[in-house]
């Protein structure tokens, strides 16, 4: 029988494990011991807060991040032609969104192997949720252009994009250039433009603020150095 690969959802932030990951997803995780990440230590932290039941010296890390040379991918689901299950575990939220783990999800189905997502916390989704944006119609961009002669002409396109079609435009930024971010956005969009900016979700520090851009350019929050989630309509 074939191993199973389980899409493990991590926590947004500090909080309480169980506040946000179901107690099935937990009873999942404590059955595996091959796991792919990003980060062995943030792995390891994250399996030892939730109690796991083994000793975390015997569990078998893969490392995908920017340094995984493609070729050995394949080679981290081996363990599932052997019937042993392996789990993709995200750095925060739900893996292969936002995350490199749709790499091994891509492969899992080449090679027949079951994927089984399993229940967490999206950033994405409960930004848009909190949002009172068009959830019927949104679009996740991943991170806007860096440079600053690209950004102004993309911040415009997707403004008028999501006044076209009604459309929420989801984006997020490296927590350190969210400040730079927001300025642009209250600079460039159009007064009547509603930007909604969702921080630190799932944590105690949570706030979702929602307002027109006129009513931005009176209001300037704290965003340095946050995990945020920006979403725009036009």
């Amino acid at each position: 029988m074939t191993g199973r690969l389980y899409l493990i959802p991590n926590t947004l932030g500090e909080c309480e494990i169980r506040d946000t990951i179901p107690q099935g997803v937990i009873n999942i995780t404590h059955s595996i011991n091959h796991f792919i990440v990003e980060d062995v230590r943030t792995a390891r932290r994250f399996l030892i807060k939730t109690g796991y039941p083994g000793k975390i010296d015997d569990i078998e890390f893969s490392l995908l991040n920017k340094h995984t040379r493609k070729e050995d991918i394949p080679g981290f689901l081996e363990p599932c032609k052997e019937g042993i299950h392996v789990g993709i575990l995200s750095e925060a939220g739900v893996p292969a969104v936002a995350d490199p783990g749709a790499i091994i999800v891509d492969y899992a189905h080449k090679m027949g192997i079951q994927v089984v997502p399993l229940t967490g916390p999206s950033s994405i989704l409960l930004a848009l949720m909190a949002s009172g944006l068009n959830g019927q119609s949104f679009s996740f961009l991943g991170y806007l252009p860096v440079k600053n002669n690209e950004l102004p002409g993309r911040i415009k396109e997707i403004e008028a994009y999501s006044a076209r079609n009604n459309q929420t435009q989801i984006f997020i930024e490296t927590p350190y250039r969210n400040m730079k971010l927001f300025s642009e956005l209250v600079k460039i969009c159009k007064s009547s433009t509603i930007l909604g900016i969702a921080v630190n979700l799932t944590t105690p520090e949570e706030k979702i603020i929602v307002k027109k851009i006129e009513d931005w350019k009176n209001c300037k929050p704290d965003l340095d150095k946050k995990p945020a989630v920006f979403l725009i309509q036009g």
